[in-house]
């Protein structure tokens, strides 16, 4: 089994979950989980919440200022979340639960109108990243597409374009 495997079914089961299934957001959330990891195992990176490194602001803001606009959809994504954790802990699901933090990842995208590239061009997606989630971070979308070749196992990584080629169009997700 490859190392991304497990991760790549459970982001997968939440995409459906919620009903945003689509093999480019599956393959951005991948690729930001393993970027903002840096494939590490701790679930904590000072004020940053696991794998996806979501602050308690930024946390609090999806459920602020977009959830609340689209009660279905919260209550999908609340329904991901430990019945008791959330409640004693709502920050904490960030770094205990998987599927919740991927769902919250994905609002973070979903929140900012996410246009998807295609599912196969690492670069896009990196630049989808670097533009989306990672605004005022330091990394690059050629970071973003390292760390995917790093984790990638070769049969199942898709291709990535030129860092210097043009990505193609976006398309409405």
């Amino acid at each position: 089994m490859c190392a991304t495997c497990d991760l790549r079914a459970m982001i997968r089961a939440t995409l459906r979950e919620l009903g945003d299934w689509s093999a480019a957001a599956e393959n951005l959330l991948l690729g930001t989980a393993l970027q903002e990891s840096g494939h590490s195992p701790r679930l904590r990176a000072g004020r940053r919440l696991g794998i996806y490194r979501i602050t308690p602001v930024a946390h609090r803001a999806i459920w602020d200022r977009y959830l609340v606009q689209h009660p279905e959809l919260a209550s999908r994504v609340r329904g991901l979340a430990g019945q008791h954790a959330f409640l004693r802990d709502p920050h904490g699901e960030l770094a205990t639960n998987l599927k919740y933090a991927t769902a919250i990842a994905w609002m973070r995208y979903r929140q900012r109108r996410v246009q998807l590239p295609a599912a196969d061009d690492i670069l896009a997606l990196g630049r989808c990243w670097q533009r989306l989630f990672n605004r005022r971070g330091p990394g690059k979308a050629a970071d973003f597409v390292a760390s995917w070749r790093a984790a990638a196992p070769r049969s199942t990584a898709p291709r990535s374009t030129a860092l210097g080629s043009t990505a193609p169009r976006s398309r409405a997700a």
